[in-house]
């Protein structure tokens, strides 16, 4: 007999005793120790996964709301800030026409103003003229007490 086949009964012998000592049972069971240990880790994972799954989902809502609430938020400035401008440019255009009716107070003060004055300025020529022209012409006392009453009634008309 070859060595071959002697080495071929060694290993069936080799396989008998190792049965023969339950040597397979204890192989058998750390294979099925290793195949709940697996299954464990595996329902473990799935757990996990679907707990990342949840809190995926949760965030991803949070983030959502989040979003819109910034909008509403924006939507709110913009609003304000249009609020605020319109506010502004109501404010500008009541200094301007409160600023402009002071102008045109201060202007119409100023022309009447210098309107008196002219007229002062012309009935003083006028009276100083008239003055002048009725004392030459008029001579003697009556002439003279007709001048200095006349001018006295020019002077208060005119003032």
């Amino acid at each position: 007999m070859d060595a071959e086949v002697w080495v071929a009964i060694a290993f069936v012998v080799f396989l008998g005793v190792l049965y023969r000592f339950g040597a397979f049972s204890t192989i058998i069971g750390a294979l099925d120790n290793r195949s709940n240990a697996i299954r464990k880790e595996l329902e473990e994972a799935k757990a996990l996964r679907d707990e990342a799954q949840r809190v995926f989902l949760e965030y991803k809502a949070k983030f959502s709301a989040a979003e819109k609430e910034v909008e509403a938020i924006i939507e709110r400035a913009k609003a304000d800030a249009a609020r605020y401008s319109a506010e502004v440019d109501a404010e500008f255009e009541g200094f301007m026409a409160r600023r402009r009716a002071m102008a045109e107070k201060r202007i119409a003060q100023a022309e009447a103003s210098a309107m008196a004055e002219v007229r002062a300025a012309a009935a003083d020529a006028a009276v100083k003229a008239s003055e002048s022209i009725l004392r030459s012409t008029l001579t003697g006392a009556a002439g003279e007490a007709l001048v200095t009453k006349n001018v006295a009634n020019l002077r208060s008309e005119f003032n």
